[in-house]
């Protein structure tokens, strides 16, 4: 058996506990999720393409401590997996649907006000990369024409609502019940009702 096909039948995570084994790694930051990232694609390809985001979860699975910002290139890493916020945070970002969608901003909305209430503006800025992210996942949803142009349109408005809560959280309840109630959003996406206050 060639090394091309063993490569090719062990898995991302394998190879990518295989590199922490063979370099020995006790600490991660984002050079080093890149320089695996780089590593997986020269072995495997285009089977091998994965994102920091993953290869940093599989490191914190293994015990590896991954140590990554949320400024520019946070929207890549899985920041929001570290204590004391993923017992918060895990879960919260959900965009399936409309309803899933404002629900998921609602709930990352009370924990960004709970973070600031309580002076942890790490823990803020944590809610917002997590935001960043949905945003991110959503327009390349939108952009992707494989998926059916009714559900790109979809994921294209709720790539907008996060946006807004991006830009502007305080005003951004106001703004969606507007939103769903504009002719515009009524015309095309007929059927979908706003969330009821809880």
């Amino acid at each position: 058996m060639s090394d091309t096909t063993r490569n090719r039948l062990r898995s991302k995570k394998t190879l990518i506990l295989e590199y922490r084994e063979a370099h020995s790694l006790k600490r991660v930051g984002m050079p080093e999720l890149k320089a695996i990232e780089a590593q997986l694609g020269a072995r495997l390809g285009d089977r091998g393409k994965t994102s920091p985001s993953y290869i940093a979860h599989v490191l914190r699975a293994a015990g590896t401590r991954v140590e990554t910002d949320t400024g520019s290139e946070g929207r890549y890493a899985d920041t929001f997996l570290q204590e004391p916020y993923a017992t918060r945070l895990r879960g919260l970002l959900q965009f399936g649907d409309f309803e899933t969608a404002e629900k998921s901003l609602r709930n990352l909305d009370t924990a960004h006000r709970e973070y600031l209430a309580a002076g942890n503006h790490l823990g803020a800025r944590v809610v917002r990369a997590l935001a960043l992210k949905g945003k991110l996942r959503a327009q390349s949803l939108a952009a992707n024409r494989r998926v059916n142009p009714e559900k790109r349109e979809e994921k294209q408005e709720i790539a907008n609502w996060f946006r807004v809560w991006l830009q502007a959280p305080d005003l951004f309840s106001e703004w969606l019940g507007l939103r769903r109630q504009s002719e515009e959003f009524q015309q095309k996406f007929r059927g979908q009702q706003p969330l009821r206050d809880e």
